[in-house]
C-alpha cells in the first residue's frame, strides 16, 4: 500500500510526470518535427492593472524544480504585492521547461491564493493577535502552505505541528471542545484545571468557554478556577447559538470588569473573515482565521510565451514581447516593455531568480513577510 495519502511524489513533480498530458504530446511533437526553439514565456494574471493587489509567493518551490535546466528565471520577490503583468520570465529552449507549466502555475497559484486572503484577514484587524486555524481544512500535505501564507501575512502564529516543523515555527493552541466533553457536563473546571497542570508552563492559559453553558457563566467559572494562571478565554460558539456576538462580547468584558480581571483577553474563533473582523475588533483580543484563508480561489495564473528567438509573439488576447513590472513611489504598480523608460522614480520588480539552471537567490520567510508589511502600507491596503 503506498505511503503517499493520494499525493503525487516529489519526484513526479522534479521529472515532469506531474503535469497535463499534452505536454509530454507537445513535446514528442517538436521532437518529432526537429524544433526547440529559443523562447520567453511571462506568467501572468491579469495583462494590465486593475487597481486590486495581490501576494506573489510559491516561488521557492518553482526554483527547485527547475534548478538544473537550461534555463533563466527572472521574477518579483517572494512578498510583494502585484496589480497586472508578469511576476516571473523564464527565458530559454522550450523543451527544457515545457513540462513543468502545470506543475509551476500550481505552486505560484495556491499558495498566492492563500497567502493574498491571510493578508486581508491580517490587515482588517491590525492591532489584534491573529492565529492561523485552517489547517484542518486541507490535505495533511498541503498545511505547510496555508501556515506559510499566514507567517508571510504577519499573521502571530500557527497551529499545525507538522507544518511547524516545516517552517521552522513552533505551533500553539488552546484546546477543543472535546476536551471539555470527555470531562462531562458541569466538569469544566476539572478540564480546565487539568489542562493547567498538565501543559508547560511557557504555554499560555486559554480556557475554551462556550461548551454546555452560557459563554458569561463558563468565562467567570474559569477565571474563579484558574485564578491568575489564566490568560484568556476562547470564545467558538456555533453561529446558530451566537446571537449578537458584539454584544456578547461586550458582556462579556464587563462581567469580567466586575469581579476585577480585566486583564483576561476575549479571543474568538469559529467562521471568522475580515468583515467579522472589522465589527469586533474594538472588543475582541484576537481573532483565530481559518476557512477564509483555506476557501481562496488559487490565482488564476498563466504562462505565455511572448517571444520566440527574440521577436515578439502572442496568442490572441494576450500581449507580445517582454515586459517589466514598477512599483512607482506613490504605490502604484506599472508594466511595461522592456528595454523601454519605466515611470519616474520607479522601482523595477523583477530579480534573478536562476541563470542557466542555478538557483541565485536566497529565501527568507521572515525578510519577505517585511516586505508584505511594507507593500501593504505603501498601497494603502486596510
Amino acid at each position: 500500500m503506498s505511503d503517499q495519502f493520494g499525493t503525487v511524489s516529489a519526484e513526479a513533480i522534479r521529472d515532469g510526470t506531474a503535469t497535463d498530458s499534452y505536454f509530454h504530446r507537445t513535446e514528442r511533437t517538436l521532437e518529432h518535427a526537429g524544433k526547440n526553439p529559443t523562447v520567453v514565456a511571462e506568467v501572468t494574471v491579469d495583462q494590465f492593472p486593475t487597481g486590486t493587489y495581490d501576494v506573489f509567493t510559491g516561488i521557492e518551490d518553482v526554483a527547485r524544480m527547475l534548478e538544473g535546466r537550461s534555463v533563466d528565471v527572472d521574477a518579483i520577490q517572494e512578498g510583494r504585492l502585484f496589480d497586472g503583468g508578469p511576476v516571473m520570465r523564464i527565458e530559454g529552449p522550450y523543451l527544457e521547461f515545457a513540462r513543468f507549466e502545470t506543475s509551476l502555475l500550481g505552486f505560484l497559484s495556491q499558495a498566492s491564493g492563500y497567502a493574498t486572503k491571510a493578508l486581508q484577514a491580517r490587515r482588517a484587524a491590525p492591532d489584534s493577535q491573529v492565529l492561523s486555524f485552517g489547517a484542518r481544512h486541507v490535505h495533511p500535505a498541503i498545511t505547510p502552505l496555508v501556515e506559510r501564507a499566514g507567517v508571510l501575512a504577519g499573521m502571530d502564529g500557527i497551529s499545525h505541528v507538522a507544518a511547524g516543523e516545516v517552517l521552522d515555527r513552533e505551533a500553539g493552541g488552546t484546546m477543543p471542545h472535546a476536551l471539555l466533553l470527555c470531562f462531562g457536563k458541569g466538569n469544566q473546571e476539572a478540564a480546565w484545571v487539568a489542562f493547567d497542570e498538565a501543559v508547560d508552563e511557557n504555554v499560555p492559559r486559554v480556557a475554551l468557554c462556550d461548551t454546555f453553558t452560557d459563554e458569561v457563566d463558563e468565562t467567570l467559572r474559569a477565571a474563579d478556577a484558574l485564578g491568575e494562571n489564566l490568560d484568556s478565554v476562547r470564545i467558538d460558539t456555533t453561529s446558530s447559538r451566537r446571537g449578537d456576538f458584539r454584544h456578547i462580547l461586550k458582556e462579556l468584558h464587563w462581567e469580567l470588569d466586575a469581579i476585577g480581571r480585566e486583564d483576561i483577553d476575549l479571543f474568538v474563533s469559529g467562521g471568522i473573515t475580515p468583515k467579522t473582523m472589522r465589527k469586533l475588533r474594538d472588543v475582541a483580543d484576537g481573532f483565530g482565521v481559518g476557512s477564509y484563508v483555506t476557501d481562496a480561489d488559487p490565482l488564476d495564473f498563466a504562462l505565455d510565451i511572448v517571444a520566440i528567438d527574440g521577436d515578439p509573439i502572442s496568442k490572441r488576447g494576450k500581449l507580445s514581447g517582454i515586459k517589466e513590472v514598477y512599483r512607482t513611489p506613490d504605490g502604484g504598480h506599472h508594466v511595461g516593455l522592456a528595454r523601454r523608460d519605466g515611470p519616474a522614480d520607479g522601482e523595477s520588480l523583477f530579480e534573478p531568480l536562476l541563470r542557466d539552471g542555478a538557483v541565485v537567490r536566497e529565501f527568507d520567510l521572515d525578510a519577505a513577510a517585511e516586505r508584505l508589511t511594507a507593500d501593504a502600507d505603501l498601497v494603502g491596503m486596510e
